[in-house]
């Protein structure tokens, strides 16, 4: 007879702690895929999605490095898991990049002119003063404001 595959996923020491407002926000995360688009522009249906994963992985983030609540075996658990975003939690570890919304802000292969998103200049240098990132609604991130 093969053997019976479980598909139980042993949560470390903590999880009691983090996993109602975990819960809250994959509910959040479902609300958002599920909610309709009529009327919005084609990149406007992600901002709510974009919103939420950084919500997700700013809690985590503060939870382990700034508030140091929880255990890295806990907080490796909920990257390997995907409750928060890896690559995003390296970039805020380094000088410069502490309020970055989102990876596609940074990457130059996004934007016109192989340059940043307009969400990452400073809010004295931009000419305009209010503005809104195409690719996730940012209002700004640049960590000189």
């Amino acid at each position: 007879m093969p053997k019976v595959k479980t598909n139980r996923v042993k949560y470390p020491e903590g999880w009691e702690l983090i996993e109602s407002t975990l819960r809250e926000l994959q509910a959040k995360m479902r609300e958002a895929e599920n909610d309709p688009h009529e009327g919005k522009r084609k990149c406007e249906t992600l901002w709510p999605i974009f919103k939420i994963v950084h919500q997700k992985s700013r809690y985590i983030f503060y939870l382990y490095h700034r508030r140091k609540e929880i255990s890295k075996e806990l907080y490796e658990f909920c990257l390997d898991q995907g409750y928060a975003d890896r690559n995003l939690i390296a970039k805020w570890k380094k000088p410069g990049y502490e309020r970055l919304c989102c990876l596609r802000c940074m990457q130059p292969r996004d934007h016109n002119f192989a340059t940043a998103c307009v969400c990452r200049v400073p809010k004295h240098l931009r000419e305009e003063k209010v503005i809104e990132c195409v690719h996730c609604g940012c209002k700004g991130c640049a960590s000189g404001d």
